[in-house]
């Protein structure tokens, strides 16, 4: 048996691996964008997310929820675009010596799962736009997710800001739910 996960065709145009994100406002804009456009084109869940070289801004991997279309839960955005820069870099840990420092934009604060792979997968800055509580607004559970949480990630060298152009993400949420779009943890 074997496992194949692809991006959205759509989602090409967004991996110029020699772009750069000077600012934590420019790297949300594209994962907003990403999102946008994956309720727009019906192909997934309102969340994006994108893996960057923190000091340079260079895109590492794009990630979409691909949740519905995969019939996967784990396939959320900040776990598809963790494995998607992993593969890039050919290793299990962004982490790794010899390797810059990564930082993951996600469009909105990440479920329990996805904070578990955040920890695991080397990057030591998050960076979130909508909140948990935008999420539960549009009916996504987002699991065991406490302040206690993200003080485990802070104790293990891994900076997180929250509320990023919080408005224009909650936006997309907004869009998904008016569009009639599946909330498949509620």
């Amino acid at each position: 048996m074997r496992l194949l996960i692809e991006l959205p065709a759509w989602a090409a145009k967004y991996m110029d691996h020699e772009a750069v994100y000077a600012s934590e406002a420019e790297r949300m804009e594209l994962v907003i964008e990403l999102a946008r456009e994956n309720v727009l084109r019906g192909a997934g869940g309102p969340f994006g997310a994108a893996v960057f070289e923190s000091e340079t801004g260079r895109l590492v991997s794009v990630g979409v929820n691909l949740v519905v279309p995969f019939n996967n839960s784990v396939l959320h955005a900040e776990t598809v675009a963790l494995m998607l820069a992993e593969q890039r870099r050919a290793s299990y840990t962004l982490g790794a010596p010899g390797l810059p420092a990564h930082e993951l934009v996600a469009s909105c604060d990440p479920c329990a799962m996805c904070l578990g792979a955040i920890l695991w997968s080397g990057v030591r800055r998050l960076v979130c736009g909508a909140t948990r509580e935008d999420a539960a607004a549009a009916g996504f559970e987002e699991g065991p997710v406490f302040p206690a949480s993200y003080e485990y990630l802070a104790d293990r060298g891994v900076e997180v800001v929250h509320g990023v152009r919080r408005a224009e993400a909650r936006a997309v949420l907004e869009l998904y739910v008016s569009r009639g779009g599946v909330i498949y943890n509620g």
